[in-house]
């Protein structure tokens, strides 16, 4: 999941993984311009393994 979140999704993130699993989420800012949050996105896309980011909060920038 992708989203600009960054007030209430970690708290709701981190009480579902208490009893779900969850392939992780990715928080993107609002100042961060598109061009550079679609580049991080790659960089994750293609540097990692999906289980790398299970049940984790990523928050952009990297």
């Amino acid at each position: 999941m992708i989203t600009h979140d960054q007030s209430t999704m970690p708290g709701y993130f981190y009480r579902f993984i208490t009893s779900n699993e969850s392939p992780g989420i990715v928080i993107v800012p609002q100042y961060l311009s598109i061009s550079e949050g679609v580049d991080d996105l790659i960089l994750i896309w293609s540097a990692s393994d999906i289980d790398d980011w299970k049940n984790q909060i990523v928050y952009l920038p990297l």
